[in-house]
């Protein structure tokens, strides 16, 4: 009996199948493709109405905002014309306990004389350094002076009015009101937003504060809000964001959708034409016909063994170089000049895909620079990205040129604080340092060759430090002349430090700044104490009023007085949030898990909003723009400003912020004196115990699971904290060496003794063979 080859039922098939499926495929396609275009066009049309419907909705806020504090303030200027002048500035405190009684609404009152002299000379931090900031500047308000908001000591906000008493060139007194600020809310929540979002802020444009929000979340920000009159407001919109890929002409978009209909339908009558005719012509065969007109076939040879292709090789790249905020690893080791060459396939892959064109590129003063960076060059152009050079700088300087020269994104090729074998990689990718899953992406892209190749990028050199060097000390000054040491630790700070830091005006004697990759006289990590041994020395002998060092690749910044006490960053960063919050009163400040208890307290007391998150450059930077955060800062000594600066962690921006601070204390008082404001317990240093590569995470995720630490607060967003009312400690691991972090902080010697011997035992528990360094 004939056999029926598979073959010959699917040609069969396939004849059918291709002439009934195939237009009405194509048909379906069509009609679905001119029903998105329709779409398409009624979003163009639609979008710039919907534009418009916010907009008028922001200056209908505007208007409702103004109109609201201009009848409050008519109250209180109402109030302030019904008393006699005289008897105001004669007796202060009697006609402010009036003015209450007669504005009913006002919560706080107070009158001040016309020079503000008790304003000038208050203490901020009980004043308050928004109120104080409002005060003075009534004196030069060009009109009346703006009406603001700032914390009461609830936590809540209240709105702020300021009345000059007799006439408004030359007051005799000032009247400071404090009124709800409910009714703002509600006069702005009764605002429809017409599918956008609409935002209260308060600020200047050297950074605001969101102060209320309403409508679409998801909605695209503007750059530029509409301000409130007699304010320190604006109402930002956010747009509706509509979803157009089609070029944005509706009648082009309108004629693509009805041709897209017509020639669907055309298509799908075909098939049904078509699938009639084949009825009407073919007899459908039945099996005993096809039996019969098939023949026997041959017996067929056999086929030849299928060889598979082979399978690539994956690229010989150590995964344990791709860290939590960086790429680090042994030059020579885990890092090559081919892995860095790899590397920078994978960052032009990711920028290519993001259509991004151009980065910079730096590398701190280590040995192995020169090579990786060249190499890691070479790879980004081979993705088709042009690479400028920025030869040997400070990784601030990198992050400053990737906004100087408006590419967004960049790499330090820097090993930062480790030890002179050591190299690594900080990433900025359009405005976004990589951390863990990007990192992580980074990797894959290199084991699974998913690379750009063929690309041509180019290649120039420039020199960004002098820019640098300019747009700080254009900024920054110190008011009088501080004596300082300057320790670089022979990193590549000490190219750059001494000039900002005379630049501001400071007299500058430089320790160790002569740039040299093997760190002959100590290693570069101010978090270190044994590192600052020689800047205590040189500032005692010289007289120097305060000394600074910075790590390796010039991010991280620390301080030691006079006297030779160590201020620890957590303290350094109360002084610079005091100094934030006086021109951002409410502004969120971010600190590591590592800072001590009393920097949340002292944030709440200058009127800010303290958050504790984890330990990590990028990490940092990520929330910051999360929460809109004005200033960050870490125990390990990263200082990030968003108020006057970029935002990015630089060690020598925040040295220049620091002396200016210190030089422009009213009462003059000595560095000594001011770091004595900032309250301190007993605590520890950065305490570290080494282990293998990789067996520092093991241990922290088995301690998570076994310690007990009774009645204690824990966090666990990095590492274990454990809080207690007088004192806390804590344990994570490095993300940049393979060691555990630790450190300890309490009101006094008992209770710190106490902390540190729940710590012991617990981690004993885990690993009786420790070598605790405590």
């Amino acid at each position: 009996m004939a056999k029926i080859s598979n073959s010959g039922i699917r040609g069969f098939a396939g004849s059918i199948d291709g002439r009934s499926l195939l237009p009405f495929a194509a048909g379906t396609l069509l009609v679905l493709g001119g029903l998105f275009c329709l779409w398409q066009t009624w979003q163009i049309a639609d979008e710039s109405n919907a534009i418009a419907r916010v907009h008028a909705a922001q200056k209908q806020a505007a208007d409702a905002i103004a109109a609201e504090i201009a009848s409050e303030r008519g109250h209180v200027e109402a109030a302030v014309h019904s008393l006699n002048p005289d008897s105001i500035v004669a007796d202060p405190a009697q006609a402010a306990t009036e003015l209450r009684g007669l504005i009913s609404s006002a919560q706080v009152v107070d009158v001040y004389s016309g020079s503000l002299d008790e304003v000038l000379h208050a203490n901020y931090r009980v004043f308050g350094y928004g109120k104080a900031a409002q005060l003075m500047a009534a004196q030069t308000a060009d009109g009346k002076p703006l009406a603001q908001t700032v914390p009461d000591n609830k936590g809540s906000r209240v709105l702020a009015i300021v009345a000059p008493v007799g006439m408004a060139a030359h007051p005799k007194a000032w009247v400071w009101a404090a009124l709800p600020f409910a009714p703002l809310q509600e006069r702005f929540e009764s605002i429809p937003t017409a599918g956008g979002r609409l935002e209260l802020r308060q600020g200047d444009d050297r950074g605001d504060l969101r102060l209320l929000a309403s409508g679409n979340p998801s909605a695209e920000r503007e750059a530029v809000g509409v301000p409130v009159d007699g304010t320190t407001f604006s109402i930002l919109a956010a747009l509706p964001s509509a979803f157009i890929v089609l070029p944005r002409v509706w009648p082009l978009t309108a004629l693509l959708g009805l041709l897209g209909l017509a020639g669907g339908l055309y298509l799908i009558w075909m098939r049904h034409r078509l699938g009639a005719r084949v009825r009407d012509d073919v007899e459908e065969p039945v099996l005993s016909d096809l039996l019969q007109a098939l023949p026997e076939p041959e017996t067929p040879p056999a086929a030849p063994a299928r060889i598979a292709p082979p399978k690539a090789e994956p690229a010989e790249v150590d995964p344990t170089i791709f860290r939590a905020y960086d790429v680090r690893g042994v030059v020579g080791k885990s890092l090559t000049a081919e892995v860095a060459r790899q590397l920078g396939q994978a960052i032009g892959s990711v920028m290519r895909e993001k259509g991004l064109r151009e980065i910079v590129v730096g590398r701190d003063g280590r040995l192995s620079g020169p090579e990786l960076a060249g190499a890691l060059s070479d790879g980004l152009r081979e993705a088709g990205v042009d690479v400028i050079d920025l030869g040997a700088v400070p990784t601030p300087v990198v992050y400053y040129a990737a906004y100087r020269y408006k590419t967004g994104s960049g790499v330090a090729v820097t090993g930062s604080h480790n030890p002179p074998d050591y190299n690594g990689f900080k990433i900025v990718v359009d405005g976004e340092t990589l951390s863990e899953g990007a990192i992580q992406d980074l990797y894959q892209r290199i084991v699974s060759d998913r690379l750009e190749r063929g690309g041509k990028g180019s290649l120039r050199h420039v020199d960004v430090v002098p820019d640098y060097i300019e747009r700080i000390t254009s900024d920054v000054q110190a008011e009088r002349r501080l004596k300082i040491v300057v320790d670089c630790g022979n990193g590549i700070p000490g190219a750059v430090a001494p000039q900002v830091l005379e630049g501001i005006g400071c007299e500058v004697i430089p320790l160790y700044c002569d740039v040299d990759g093997t760190f002959p006289n100590h290693h570069p990590d101010p978090s270190d104490p044994h590192n600052l041994e020689d800047l205590i020395f040189a500032v005692k002998q010289t007289g120097a009023d305060l000394g600074v060092a910075f790590d390796g690749d010039g991010d991280r910044l620390g301080v030691v007085t006079k006297e030779g006490e160590i201020i620890f960053p957590d303290r350094t960063l109360m002084l610079f949030a005091r100094d934030v919050l006086s021109r951002q009163p409410g502004a969120t400040i971010i600190y590591d898990v590592k800072c001590t208890g009393h920097l949340k307290g002292q944030i709440l007391d200058a009127g800010g909003s303290p958050m504790m998150w984890r330990t990590g450059h990028s990490l940092i930077k990520a929330k910051m723009r999360e929460t809109g955060a004005e200033l960050a800062g870490e125990m390990s000594g990263h200082f990030f400003f968003k108020e006057r600066w970029y935002g990015f962690d630089d060690g020598i921006y925040a040295g220049a912020r620091l002396m200016e601070i210190l030089a422009g204390d009213l009462e003059e008082r000595t560095p000594e004196e001011i770091f004595a404001t900032c309250p301190k317990g007993v605590s520890t240093p950065e305490l570290k115990i080494e282990m293998a590569e990789g067996e520092h995470y093991r241990f922290m995720d088995v301690f998570r699971q076994k310690a007990s630490f009774g009645d204690a607060t824990l966090t666990t967003i990095d590492g274990v904290r454990a809080d207690w009312p007088d004192g806390w400690g804590l344990v994570r691991p490095s993300n940049t060496t393979p060691i555990l972090v630790l450190r300890f902080d309490a009101d006094n010697d008992a209770a710190l003794a106490r902390i540190k011997r729940v710590f012991r035992d617990q981690l004993l528990a885990v690993d009786p063979s420790l070598k605790l360094p405590f």
